[in-house]
């Protein structure tokens, strides 16, 4: 990990192959006596950046890994619904593992243990797994941290015991990983900054339509407010925009790095974007699952694994902006802590019930 990167350890049946071929060509070691593997990652929405890094960073794994039949599925708008379809169809290909990441755990419990029964090994990723689910290894962040941190950036540029309006936004408020950034955000200024008057978490969903309406609003109703904070990718870009349309001198800011957030980062609109590195959990929940498979039959760690992110703001933007240049040039980016993570395993691991 560079060292400027500060770093915390739809209609249904709608199908987006983006990997319907081998990626890779290398000779396989393990798994259907060390033929070919067929594996995938099902994601929420293929449209949106967080997902779609998710889904570069497991393809990469996998072609790095060689001789994998690797498919990425996922329906173009978030539609738990769709996803599940998606998934039970992937389940009759990719017999020999999948990636799981999805915005609704309750609706994946019963199609994820079916799968788990048929012997296929399931790694959840970004969203912990129920307990009903059989899966019991999670490859995310730790989101509550994460909200601490937009918090601690925030108070920084806010100035000794700021007063006045904190509007927050969650796009799909009942998701863990969203509410726990949320709520890292609060505890962390009702703890530091009790002169600030906290609003929200205000439902902002994930589509950017409906996304820049919902901040729309919380601009009108809340037109002095010291800051306005989302916790994904749409309320990032649609919070610079609404800014810079309406001249505002709002603190502003989101999660994510999707070309139009690292703009406003680049520009200053935003004041930072937090990001949960998702190309990096996509690679290390895929090379973990691919490893699981060809040196340990298909059993997979138990626990939570923590994978990092961290602050892009105006010292390392310009550092960020070329790591995202291509799926090679971020893995060139995280190298350096991908060999750090996979090559010490333990030292990330923690409970299963601790993830947030």
């Amino acid at each position: 990990m560079h060292p400027r990167f500060r770093t915390l350890s739809g209609a249904l049946g709608v199908l987006v192959l983006l990997c319907a071929t081998g990626c890779g060509s290398g000779e396989g070691s393990g798994g259907k006596g060390g033929g070919r593997l067929d594996m995938g990652i099902a994601v929420a929405n293929i449209s949106l950046n967080f997902a779609h890094e998710m889904v570069l960073g497991a393809e990469s794994a996998a072609g790095h890994a060689g001789n994998v039949d690797f498919k990425a599925v996922g329906p173009p708008n978030t539609d738990g619904p769709a996803e599940v379809q998606l998934f039970q169809n992937l389940t009759a290909r990719a017999e020999d593992g999948i990636v799981l990441e999805n915005l609704d755990p309750p609706i994946f419990t019963r199609p994820a243990a079916r799968a788990v029964d048929r012997g296929i090994p399931i790694v959840a990723l970004d969203t912990a797994p129920t307990d009903g689910s059989k899966v019991t290894f999670y490859v995310g962040n730790d989101n509550y941290a994460l909200g601490e941190l937009m918090a601690q950036e925030a108070l920084k540029r806010l100035g000794d015991d700021p007063k006045g309006e904190i509007v927050v936004g969650v796009p799909n408020p009942g998701t863990p990983v969203l509410d726990s950034r949320a709520k890292g955000i609060t505890d962390t200024f009702r703890m530091e900054a009790p002169g600030v008057q906290l609003l929200g978490p205000f439902q902002t969903y994930s589509d950017p339509g409906q996304n820049h309406s919902s901040w729309a609003s919380q601009v009108a109703a809340h037109p002095e407010a010291l800051a306005l904070l989302g916790v994904g990718d749409a309320d990032s870009y649609n919070l610079a925009k609404i800014k810079k349309e309406k001249g505002g001198k709002w603190l502003t800011a989101g999660f994510d790095v999707d070309p139009k957030t690292l703009d406003a980062v680049k520009d200053g609109s935003n004041f930072v974007t937090i990001d949960p590195q998702h190309f990096l959990k996509g690679y290390l929940s895929t090379a973990m699952m691919i490893e699981s498979v060809r040196d340990n039959g298909g059993k997979l760690p138990d626990g939570w694994f923590l994978s990092p992110g961290g602050v892009v703001d105006s010292s390392n933007i310009d550092e960020v902006v070329a790591r995202q240049k291509s799926p090679k040039a971020a893995y060139d980016w995280y190298k350096p802590v991908i060999d750090k993570l996979l090559g010490d395993q333990e030292a990330q691991l923690k409970p299963l019930k601790d993830a947030r």
